[in-house]
């Protein structure tokens, strides 16, 4: 069946129940390469390539999300929303807050902050705490402990800005806040209105507060440990096994 969307050419059934989902479409990339076996490109729409494969006998896919709120907010609600995929696992990169996150340490965001306005189109009459789904996360927690990597659970902050003239963001390490991204509470709130699963995996690539810094490069390829959590992670859909398999 052919859907169009304004940002996927993919027909039903050309992602798996479970996407990977980084910021870098390079990253996307490297990992469709690396780790999924016959690879198959579905969507190429502005150059945010989406595959799909097999890991480990697994279906899964992995695509791109474009940075910020907003464009995490439209691809990953298009993926749920469209094209029947039931579980987003967002592996990103994070700036570490916390004095006592290194660089390479592993973060599994139980929840968002924010300070973005995302949350008003739902016209709720309060603040919306934005949550990963415990499946999810008590999975990744266990894979962590398994794999032995350096990891901590709690909140991130998801901000809208990079360059933040405010120059407050290591404030909110005064609340526990972890670590901030830009993408984690969109993913969470679309997979909550939208009744679907999600998880935030992030890898420290730079420290507010000693200033160490990973390269681009880096970045895009070495997180690997964070990108085989996650693969190992994603559950396993037997019925969309047999749909594509058939489908073929």
């Amino acid at each position: 069946m052919s859907i169009s969307t304004p940002h996927n050419r993919g027909d039903l059934g050309d992602y798996a129940k479970t996407v990977l989902m980084p910021g870098d479409p390079l990253r996307a990339k490297f990992i469709a390469e690396t780790f999924i076996e016959y690879s198959e490109c579905v969507n190429d729409v502005r150059g945010i390539n989406g595959y799909t494969g097999f890991y480990k006998g697994k279906r899964v896919s992995v695509m791109a999300s474009g940075m910020g709120m907003p464009s995490m907010g439209i691809y990953s609600y298009e993926l749920f929303k469209y094209y029947g995929v039931e579980n987003i696992i967002r592996i990103g990169s994070a700036g570490a807050i916390l004095p006592e996150l290194k660089l390479r340490s592993i973060v599994l965001a139980q929840g968002a902050c924010t300070n973005s306005n995302y949350a008003a189109q739902y016209g709720l009459a309060g603040a919306y705490a934005p949550i990963a789904s415990y499946k999810l996360l008590k999975a990744a927690e266990a894979e962590c402990e398994r794999m032995n990597a350096d990891y901590m659970i709690g909140n991130v902050l998801s901000s809208d800005t990079f360059y933040d003239a405010s120059q407050t963001t290591a404030k909110w390490g005064t609340m526990g806040v972890m670590a901030v991204e830009m993408e984690a509470a969109a993913l969470y709130m679309n997979a909550a209105y939208l009744g679907k699963n999600a998880l935030c995996i992030c890898t420290i690539s730079d420290h507010l507060i000693t200033g160490e810094a990973c390269t681009a490069i880096e970045r895009q390829e070495s997180f690997t440990q964070m990108m085989e959590i996650a693969l190992n992670i994603a559950p396993v859909s037997y019925t969309h096994l047999r749909a594509h398999e058939t489908r073929r």
